[in-house]
């Protein structure tokens, strides 16, 4: 008899999540992490990330607050207890998911997890020198940052190190990238006072993205002052005297820091653990192969989250290689097993935010991946000053657009630059999930005053 029913394989928030809910089911889990639990989101992503943004975003409150009466002193960051902060919530949020393992009645096994063979039994799986027997295994290991091939690359710093260590603020920080992660540090860092660099080889920032919102945000960006390296790519790093030179195709940019953003991917994390000798042959950048139901080719074997690759299941990884994804996967996982309930991930409407400054958020369809469907489109935007600028005196835009199919009135996508952002779009990701329409969009009485009623007030169809 197996010692376990499920053993899953790295304790993120997709792991914690299919272990907890298989719990729940009266399964026996255990769970093995070489790191501490929680998992990018929490240590060194999501969480981190968003408490910087907070903190970046009390500059452009400060500067509004006079408009609003306020008076005060001087004001003055202090950069390095922002960061001792930051990581004594990490440090709290570390113990909180601990603790749901130890209620859930989840066994933690400490270090890393190889699958030793797959017998009649189960799978046999040490976990530094503890051997046990699991009649299914989940792997949910994430993945790591990318870094480009070009020399110098250790010079720089990936996002794990501005997301975990204290370190003085950086008078000059460049960035190479600009998918999430990228656009985020690049806005938060200027906020908070860095001469910011943005180095990318696209047009625009985010790829895969609504191109009118990738056009608003990098405009908002360059008149926050960030300068904006587009179409170039980096050749090397070297070192110079008081810092580092990022040699580009467009040119020399002098750094205190240099900030490789170029994206995350399952090697190594999916390397050791025993995949290839069971038949598992990884994708090129060492993902898992999984059908829609987040199984591999070997039976009792499960991968969800980043490390998984779901090529030809209507998976869009620019966009949905994200903490709740994995979430939902993992607990997908543990109804179809443990609750016969073949419950499946809605990949339509997965909401998604940038929380650069300002924010971006989408849910739906672009209106380029609209029309490359082959659907005809109806375009509604607007551009408004918001309400907290009045008396504030700044002159930032926000800009919301739906695209709308022509055919059926159904919203197909919401596309929000300014504010609150990430906020609006969340619930705006329920209408989209019930298939909203135009129609019940404009049905719908306006919460005034508010940024989030102009998506229930534009009647006109734009130019498209």
């Amino acid at each position: 008899m197996a010692d376990v029913d499920l053993l899953v394989i790295g304790a993120g928030s997709g792991g914690v999540a299919c272990a907890r809910r298989a719990a729940h089911y009266g399964a026996r889990v255990a769970i093995a992490e070489a790191g501490r639990v929680g998992g990018t989101c929490v240590l060194r992503g999501c969480v981190p990330k968003k408490l910087m943004h907070l903190g970046a975003h009390f500059r452009e409150l400060f500067r509004a607050a006079r408009g609003y009466g306020w008076r005060s002193g001087e004001t003055r960051l202090d950069f390095e207890a922002l960061l001792e902060a930051r990581n004594a919530e990490i440090a709290r949020l570390n113990r909180v998911y601990l603790e749901m393992l130890e209620s859930a009645g989840v066994r933690l096994l400490p270090g890393r997890a190889r699958i030793l063979a797959k017998t009649r039994e189960g799978f046999r799986v040490d976990v530094d020198g503890v051997e046990l027997l699991a009649d299914r295994v989940l792997v949910a290991v994430g993945a790591r940052p990318s870094l480009p091939d070009i020399p110098g690359a250790e010079l720089a710093v990936t996002s794990d190190e501005l997301l975990e260590e204290v370190y003085p603020l950086p008078r000059r920080l460049v960035v190479v990238g600009a998918g999430y992660i990228g656009v985020e540090l690049a806005s938060i860092f200027r906020a908070l006072g860095s001469d910011v660099t943005l180095v990318f080889r696209a047009e625009q920032p985010l790829r895969g993205f609504d191109h009118e919102l990738r056009l608003e945000l990098s405009g908002a960006l360059a008149r926050a002052g960030v300068r904006l390296l587009a179409g170039s790519h980096p050749e090397r790093i070297v070192p110079v005297q008081g810092g580092l030179v990022l040699e580009t195709s467009a040119g020399s940019v002098e750094a205190d820091r240099v900030l490789l953003a170029t994206g995350r991917r399952p090697i190594p994390n999916t390397r050791g653990l025993g995949l290839e000798p069971l038949g598992i042959q990884l994708a090129p950048d060492g993902a898992i192969p999984v059908d829609a139901a987040y199984r591999t080719k070997v039976q009792g074997l499960f991968a969800v989250g980043d490390c998984s690759d779901h090529a030809g299941h209507g998976f869009d990884a620019t966009q949905h290689d994200l903490t709740p994804v994995a979430i939902a996967e993992g607990r997908a996982v543990a109804e179809r097993l443990f609750n016969a309930n073949p419950k499946t991930v809605n990949y339509d409407t997965v909401p998604t935010a940038i929380f650069s400054l300002p924010q971006a958020a989408a849910v739906g369809l672009s209106q380029e991946r609209a029309v490359a469907e082959g659907r005809r489109v109806e375009i509604y935007r607007t551009r408004f000053r918001p309400m907290l600028e009045t008396l504030g005196g700044g002159e930032e835009k926000v800009f919301m657009k739906l695209v709308v199919d022509a055919d059926d009135d159904r919203v197909l996508g919401v596309h929000i630059v300014g504010g609150e952002a990430a906020e609006i779009v969340q619930g705006f990701a329920v209408a989209l999930t019930c298939r909203a329409t135009k129609a019940q969009f404009d049905a719908t009485v306006a919460l005034h005053p508010t940024a989030a009623e102009e998506l229930v007030t534009m009647w006109r169809p734009s130019e498209a």
